[in-house]
């Protein structure tokens, strides 16, 4: 797809919730290295997360990364995101892309070989796969491990970033499995300076990239 031509030479997707030093937080983690940028806030009222939201869509406009918008493909529209992020509980892909049009893009969660297999025939422009490591942002979700990564980079043609447990250490042993794409989600939004910590983990991925023989971004 066209649209997923966007997401070309991206490896490294920052999903955070709102935060109050958020515009400043997204600056850092985009100079340190993220390349895409979503924001997941389950707690905010339609109101206040477009008011975050646009908060965050100017920090990305002027670094050039794009913003997508978990879970509300209504206010990704008003917004003028790049593009929606829904999950398998969420609105069904097919109602985002309706809402948000033909060029923003639409990204989808999956957890198991049923749900890749599923997701081939849904009009979304990329995947997640995971969580390969249980993790608090997906509460009572096992971990899928590492297979499920490898499964992902046999039998999908999208573009799948992998998500649960990225960190500078482990990030070598999921590239080793297929991966190339990655949500990276504590390892910064904990991190004491998430600039210093975006640097360190976007080394380690070109490094992990680099030994197995695929292009860095």
């Amino acid at each position: 797809m066209a649209r997923s031509r966007r997401l070309d030479g991206r490896r490294l997707y920052l999903c955070c919730p709102d935060r109050p030093d958020l515009p400043r937080f997204l600056a850092a983690c985009i100079r340190g290295g993220v390349d895409v940028v979503q924001l997941r806030d389950k707690s905010l009222e339609a109101r206040p997360l477009l008011a975050r939201a646009r908060l965050a869509l100017e920090v990305c406009r002027q670094h050039g990364v794009p913003f997508i918008l978990n879970d509300r493909p209504d206010l990704a529209l008003e917004l003028g995101a790049d593009g929606v992020h829904v999950g398998q509980d969420d609105a069904p892909p097919t109602l985002a892309r309706r809402i948000v049009g033909p060029d923003a893009l639409v990204g989808l969660s999956t957890h198991d070989p049923a749900q890749l297999e599923a997701a081939a025939r849904e009009p979304v422009d990329y995947l997640s796969a995971g969580p390969v490591d249980p993790t608090p942002t997906k509460p009572g979700r096992a971990g899928t491990g590492l297979g499920y990564v490898s499964h992902a980079a046999a039998h999908t043609d999208r573009p799948f970033f992998v998500t649960g447990g990225v960190t500078a250490e482990s990030v070598a042993k999921m590239v080793e499995a297929g991966g190339r794409r990655f949500v990276v989600v504590r390892f910064l939004t904990e991190a004491g300076d998430p600039e210093d910590r975006a640097r360190v983990l976007r080394r380690a991925l070109d490094g992990a990239l680099a030994a197995v023989g695929a292009p860095e971004a």
